[in-house]
């Protein structure tokens, strides 16, 4: 790898690159070669150094300045000579590449991939997504459920905080009808209840005079019914999912910065929904209520510095369409973001702007 000197000393790169071939099953040893790739002359030098010390030798320009590209053809001579096309995702030869015109690019990658790539890691979330892809049936029942009752669904939310326990394995939700929640009070919606009972995402559902009681299924189910934003995730997730044209969806990713395995003294952030297609990373950002500026910006920062060139970034909100959201909608263009709205978060129309 050949990059400017000041980055030779980078061990977290050369840490993380490592543990990015090692991930995708490439027994490689990594060498740094220091040389500012703005002096063509010496980049060419260590090519030549490089190439005349090993055998079938490829290079790949992925990244520096016109003066490295220059170093390198001209290293290159008469060899074989191809690029790649993000757009069309294929190769295409440039010279004495017959095997590459039009070729195109079988490779693909998953989440964890991507973030190693860029010099991250990607933690542990809050779900575990091998046992969500089981629980598909019961995502679209509380979408469902949350559609109906959207007006209401934070302060139930609320409703259900009040009368329940986070500790894992305290399934058991008790209390009065009506509860005191931040700085008001909320009662219970009784049509609302039995509705998540009927669709089993509670159970022994015990309605008194002045009293609720019932249990939830396990802990997955209460951490969605306790969550205000779980439900939009979750949606999001699994029209991903119906999409058919990823190869990789994780829901809740953590990423670490710095590329460590723990999120102690770590600058991490927590990425709503990321699906990979090919080599192109899709970041989405889903919001209970209206799109601010702050949520762009970081959203943005987020898909350049993991995903850089190619990869797209979709920021999602069930607050219903409002005019007053003219300039959210002409800064998430300034920054090539998607917005999805209410109108199009059921599942057949979210799915077609997915795939779109």
């Amino acid at each position: 790898m050949l990059c400017p000197p000041e980055t030779v000393s980078d061990k977290l790169l050369k840490e993380s690159l490592s543990k990015y071939f090692e991930h995708r099953g490439c027994p490689v040893k990594l060498t740094v070669v220091p040389v500012s790739l703005l002096d063509a002359a010496k980049v060419e030098k260590q090519l030549r150094n490089i190439l005349e010390t090993h055998e079938d030798c490829a290079i790949d320009i992925s990244g520096g300045t016109d003066a490295s590209l220059f170093a390198a053809g001209a290293a290159c001579g008469d060899t074989p000579v191809f690029t790649y096309s993000r757009r069309k995702n294929a190769f295409f030869e440039i010279q004495n590449a017959p095997f590459a015109r039009n070729l195109p690019c079988s490779v693909t990658l998953d989440a964890k991939s991507c973030f190693l790539m860029a010099g991250g890691t990607l933690l542990p979330g809050r779900e575990d997504n091998d046992e969500l892809r089981n629980k598909l049936p019961q995502i679209d029942q509380i979408y469902n459920v949350f559609r109906k009752y959207r007006r209401v669904w934070r302060r139930q939310v609320g409703y259900f905080q009040a009368i329940s326990s986070a500790e894992p394995g305290e399934l058991r939700a008790e209390g009065p009808k009506t509860v005191k929640v931040d700085h008001g009070r909320v009662t219970a919606d009784e049509a609302m209840l039995k509705e998540i009972s009927a669709a089993g995402l509670i159970r022994n559902l015990q309605i008194g005079m002045d009293s609720i009681s019932f249990d939830f299924p396990d802990d997955m189910v209460k951490f969605w019914l306790r969550d205000i934003g779980a439900v939009l995730e979750l949606q999001v997730y699994s029209a991903c999912l119906d999409a058919g044209c990823f190869d990789d969806v994780v829901l809740s990713a953590v990423v670490n910065w710095e590329g460590g395995s723990t999120q102690r003294n770590a600058v991490t952030n927590e990425i709503d929904v990321v699906a990979i297609k090919g080599i192109q990373p899709v970041f989405i950002s889903c919001k209970t209520s209206d799109i601010r500026t702050e949520a762009l910006n970081e959203l943005e920062v987020l898909r350049d510095r993991f995903g850089g060139k190619g990869s797209r970034a979709i920021i999602v909100t069930s607050a219903p369409a409002s005019r007053n959201r003219a300039l959210m909608r002409m800064r998430a263009a300034e920054l090539n973001i998607e917005v999805i709205e209410l109108n199009d978060l059921d599942k057949n129309r979210l799915v077609e702007r997915l795939i779109r």
